[in-house]
């Protein structure tokens, strides 16, 4: 297989293997056929290697990312139709970088984060970097990054929350200027159980005020005004036992009245 520079190619060390892919797709599948298809990948695996390198020091190791580019570059491989007239290299560099972000969009994000805002991570980053050499001693400002990025100030401030956002931090992780080990999970809340009350309350508040006056009067008295079924028994002129047998039928009727209507 020739593997000498052609001048289509950006890269010197390119190897040539236009007459090879012609070769590759007239072949029928089989040893002879695999074999040629190896050669090609193992004289183009530079070129992937370097793509691979692009990608340094985001989080993933770069053995990592080679293997990811690899796999890109194998995809490629099996893709390409040389009847298009287009050189492989031209096809094969956005398959392979675009295997690699799928990569990290996929496997390195902690939490699910819209492509948008990644795209505006990204380009926030790579403004940040140039602005440290033109601007040293001190961050770049957000205006600075919007200016230099042509993006809004907001889409600035979303990126930079997206550079925090790659990985989680530790629930166990001890909080900045904490001196007694008090951790993140030491700050989460825990449910409330007053909120099943609260259901409770605005579901069987309609079925309270659809009551006859009395009935609800009763039921004030000794669930909120927290008064014993004698004194209501006394205030309203009535017996303590007629006052019982109110409560229960009246509970008994809203209880069934509210499961029905959750039903």
């Amino acid at each position: 297989m020739r593997t000498h520079a052609s001048a289509k190619h950006p890269h010197d060390d390119a190897p040539d293997t236009a007459e090879d892919f012609r070769r590759l797709a007239s072949l029928p599948p089989g040893p002879l056929r695999e074999s040629l298809r190896e050669q090609i990948i193992e004289a183009w695996l530079p070129m992937a290697n370097r793509l691979a390198g692009r990608f340094r020091n985001r989080g993933e190791s770069y053995d990592d990312l080679r293997q990811v580019a690899a796999m890109g570059l194998v995809k490629a491989v099996d893709r390409y139709d040389p009847e298009l007239g287009n050189a492989f290299e031209s096809y094969a560099v956005p398959t392979i970088t675009g295997e690699v972000k799928r990569h990290f969009r996929d496997h390195m994000w902690t939490l699910h984060v819209p492509r948008r805002v990644q795209d505006l991570r990204n380009r926030v980053r790579f403004a940040g970097q140039d602005l440290s050499q033109t601007i040293p001693g001190r961050r770049p400002t957000v205006a600075e990054i919007a200016e230099h990025a042509q993006l809004s100030e907001e889409d600035v401030r979303a990126g930079l929350e997206a550079l925090e956002s790659f990985t989680a931090l530790s629930l166990d992780a001890e909080l900045p200027g904490s001196e007694d080990g008090y951790s993140l999970s030491d700050a989460l809340g825990s449910a409330d159980p007053a909120l099943d009350v609260v259901i409770d309350r605005e579901a069987v508040k309609p079925r309270l005020q659809a009551l006859p006056e009395r009935e609800r009067a009763i039921l004030y008295m000794r669930f909120f005004a927290d008064m014993t079924q004698s004194r209501i028994a006394e205030q309203l002129g009535i017996s303590q036992m007629h006052v019982s047998r109110l409560i229960s039928r009246c509970c008994s009727r809203l209880r069934e009245q509210v499961l029905q209507d959750a039903a």
